[in-house]
C-alpha cells in the first residue's frame, strides 16, 4: 500500500449530500466553526447556504495550482467520514484510490492490514 499522493479522487467523488458527520460534530461547527456549519441542512453537509442545493463538491477541497495535488482546507476539523476514508480495501477499489497496489490486490489481507496502520491516526477519536 502506498502513502497517499492526496491526488483527490476521494474528495471528488462523494459530493451532492452523500457524506455524513455526526450530531457532535455538527454541534461543534455550529459553536466553533460557523464558516463550516453554513454548509449544513438538516443534519446533512455540504449543501449552498444560499439555496440550500447540495453541492457538487465539497467546498474545503482545493486543487493546488499547476498540479494534480488537492489539500483540504478544514483537515483538522473535517466530516467524519473523512476521518474514516477509505476504511476497506473494497472501498479503493470501487474509487479507484491511487494508494493501491499490485500486492494489496493479490494478498487482500495483508492489504487491509497496510490500509489500517496507514489510516490508523486518522481514525483516532477527537475531541471537540
Amino acid at each position: 500500500m502506498k502513502e497517499c499522493n492526496q491526488c483527490g479522487q476521494c474528495c471528488i467523488k462523494y459530493g451532492n449530500g452523500g457524506l455524513t458527520t455526526s450530531t457532535r460534530q455538527i454541534n461543534y461547527w455550529s459553536d466553533h466553526r460557523p464558516d463550516i456549519f453554513k454548509y449544513v441542512k438538516d443534519g446533512h453537509i455540504w449543501f449552498e447556504p444560499e439555496t440550500g442545493d447540495p453541492m457538487e463538491r465539497c467546498p474545503w477541497l482545493r486543487k493546488e495550482p499547476d498540479k494534480n495535488i488537492y489539500t483540504c482546507k478544514i483537515y483538522f476539523d473535517r466530516p467524519d467520514d473523512c476521518k474514516f476514508y477509505p476504511s476497506t480495501l473494497n472501498e479503493m477499489v470501487i474509487d479507484d484510490c491511487e494508494m493501491i497496489e499490485p500486492k494489496d490486490l493479490t494478498n487482500p489481507r495483508q492489504g487491509q492490514k497496510s490500509l489500517d496502520i496507514i489510516m490508523q491516526n486518522s481514525r483516532l477519536e477527537f475531541e471537540y
